[in-house]
């Protein structure tokens, strides 16, 4: 059925127009290419999308504007669901829709059905801890059991053996709450489809990571994690019913694994609906209570709902609200999981286990901590008193595998000319800081420009969480510690810094300056550590001078005249980052400290490499013609080709 979309400018009566078209994915903005366009310039090139989904029709907000719907305003990069006829404002543009896609009842159903779902998880887990609590002990004991090194086959065969009196206890269980009785018959065939999908996707992510999860390096993980009471025959049916679904969804003719797994989600719950009732009944019940096991064991040993969240390559932050109220950003965009915790209790235990996993706490008396992931993905935990919501988490993961150059400039993070002229920097060993908002991609960006180092060269990285992943043999680590429950023992990213000078560095990596470091970096840069490497939040090049002032002052009560001069001399590049609202991270700035002004008051700028902030999200850096104060030495070593300066740009700038 196709859609009508009519529109007017409320500022301008001859400026309207109407469409009717047909498909479930409408774009709206001033370039040509878009489905409507609205051509003026108060409206992005890419502003908006309308898209239909199981559950409906969403807004999108691209770039640029927001919009307002009814009484609610929707900002860059947010999602949000509108009704059959509504008015969408844009200023200066008033959208009228008439969708003629209704929302998705069966998907209406499906969200009830996970509450359900998530409600009997949560009565088997109390039902667990009040009636099995002295076998959990056994467990957990064992787990931790000094035999584990000492006889690790006498290990594993007792541990195997409570998680296989575990699984029958929940078999006990999940038979008293009827979930086999006929009025929970929807109920079981949804437990089972998510069985069948967690097979799906679990097949992806381990062929095309090659492990099964953030805990594969742990010999634990393999034990809770397998179902120890399966049934072989049974496993077959599911192997051969996963590949049956496989090929209706037609997995095999998408390559890209995300792109199977976006696949999984927006036609696997149509396909099961079809499929479900002609499963046997016992095959379902099979499904379900190996889903219900997997559930509680993840609970009790793993990261609980959050699990298959962190295996999933297009999500990149996971953001926990409250136990009940889980978001993750995909492609860019948030969106709600609809899954949730047990209880606020379970969320904090799950919280101290991965805070517990790199020596740090979080309790009462220390209620906020950052840590990380084994794969390094960064970490942030919040529980009351501070969080007044409920206990807060918030992952930003890693990618599977760490991103070369060549991976940045395919993704347009940056050009070929870019990417020659910043090794050519670093083979220079220029001083070089790398700045931008959150989630602009600066530690990444940290991480490649490092793969540029001569292999003969020692390195010492600090950082506050050891995010870094330097792919070099010569590398020191060092990472912040807290301090210990007595209050001593603690070890700031300035101790660290000031210790990195001892240690005969040929490189200094700071991870990110964001307190009284800055001076120590600045004053080792200064001091015979050339080609020193570190990342700072600030919106440009400018801010970054005006952020390091600050900081400096946080270490030293020191005159602004002194901090430019040592900013001026120990700085050589800067290197900004941003976030585009389509999730597309680039470099937008890259900027020389020249040295102090003429006037001596401020220090001279030179942009050598800018991106027009008119020319939309799809924009590339380009050179200004502007030629480095070094640029001598690049040729002169051989390090770069003069040509690709060639190009009219900005003059130098000032900050006083």
């Amino acid at each position: 059925m196709p859609t009508n979309v009519s529109w007017f400018n409320m500022v301008k009566d001859d400026d309207k127009g109407s469409l009717s078209l047909d498909g479930t994915y409408i774009q709206v903005g001033r370039a040509d290419d878009n489905d409507i366009v609205l051509d003026n310039p108060a409206i992005a090139q890419h502003a908006i999308v309308l898209e239909a989904k199981d559950d409906g029709w969403h807004v999108i907000v691209l770039d640029g504007n927001s919009i307002e719907i009814a009484d609610r305003e929707v900002f860059r990069g947010e999602s949000f669901p509108i009704q059959a006829k509504q008015q969408l404002r844009l200023f200066p543009y008033t959208l009228q829709l008439k969708l003629d896609i209704a929302p998705n009842k069966r998907e209406l159903s499906r969200n009830r059905l996970d509450d359900q779902m998530s409600l009997f998880v949560r009565k088997l887990h109390v039902d667990l801890i009040e009636k099995h609590e002295q076998l959990l002990e056994k467990i957990y004991g064992q787990l931790d059991s000094p035999d584990r090194e000492n006889n690790p086959q006498q290990w594993r065969s007792r541990v195997v053996e409570l998680i296989t009196d575990l699984e029958n206890d929940l078999d006990i269980l999940t038979e008293r709450h009827r979930l086999f009785d006929e009025p929970n018959f929807k109920l079981l065939d949804h437990f089972a489809g998510h069985d069948v999908r967690n097979e799906l996707l679990t097949e992806i992510m381990d062929t095309s990571s090659g492990s099964s999860s953030t805990f594969s390096t742990e010999q634990t993980r393999s034990l809770w994690s397998q179902t120890q009471t399966r049934h072989p025959g049974r496993e077959q049916e599911l192997v051969q019913l996963a590949g049956h679904v496989r090929g209706q969804l037609e997995l095999d003719s998408v390559g890209d694994p995300s792109d199977q797994i976006d696949a999984i989600d927006a036609r696997f719950w149509p396909r099961w609906e079809g499929l479900v009732s002609k499963i046997h009944n016992d095959f379902r019940r099979y499904l379900s209570q190996r889903y219900l096991k997997q559930q509680i064991k993840d609970i009790l040993f793993g990261y609980g709902p959050l699990e298959d969240l962190l295996r999933i390559p297009s999500i990149s932050e996971i953001m926990v609200v409250n136990s009940d109220l889980i978001y993750v950003e995909r492609n860019g965009v948030l969106e709600l999981t609809g899954r949730r915790f047990v209880s606020d209790t379970v969320t904090e235990s799950i919280m101290s286990r991965i805070v517990g996993r790199v020596s740090r706490r979080i309790d009462r008396s220390q209620p906020l901590v950052d840590a990380r992931l084994d794969d390094g993905s960064r970490v942030n935990a919040v529980i009351s008193p501070i969080a007044v919501s409920g206990p807060c988490l918030t992952i930003r993961k890693f990618p599977q595998h760490k991103l070369s150059v060549n991976d940045l400039i395919a993704k347009g993070a940056l050009t070929p000319t870019l990417s020659d002229f910043l090794k050519a920097c670093v083979l220079n060993r220029c001083n070089v800081v790398v700045s931008g908002g959150t989630g602009a991609g600066k530690t990444t960006l940290l991480n490649c420009l490092s793969d540029f180092i001569p292999d003969n060269e020692r390195i010492v990285t600090v950082e506050d969480t050891a995010e870094l992943r330097l792919q070099k043999l010569h590398v020191v680590r060092m990472e912040s510690k807290q301090a210990n429950v007595e209050g001593f023992g603690s070890y700031s990213i300035r101790d660290l810094v000031r210790n990195a000078l001892r240690m005969r560095p040929d490189r200094i990596v700071v991870g990110e300056c964001r307190g009284g470091e800055a001076l120590d970096m600045l004053q080792a840069m200064n001091t015979g550590h050339d080609g020193s490497l570190t990342t700072i939040h600030a919106n440009n090049s400018e801010d970054v001078i005006l952020r390091l002032e600050v900081l400096v002052q946080m270490a030293a009560d020191l005159p602004i005249i002194s901090i430019h001069r040592q900013i001026a001399s120990a700085v050589d590049l800067i290197v900004q980052l941003k976030r585009c609202s389509s999730g597309r991270r680039c470099i937008s700035q890259v900027t020389e400290v020249v040295g102090m002004s003429s006037e001596g008051d401020g220090i001279e700028m030179r942009d050598l490499f800018i991106m027009d902030d008119d020319s939309g999200d799809d924009s590339l850096i380009r050179p200004t013609g502007h030629l480095p104060s070094f640029m001598p030495s690049l040729l002169e070593r051989g390090f770069l080709d003069l040509k690709a300066f060639y190009f009219q740009g900005e003059s130098a700038t000032a900050v006083s």
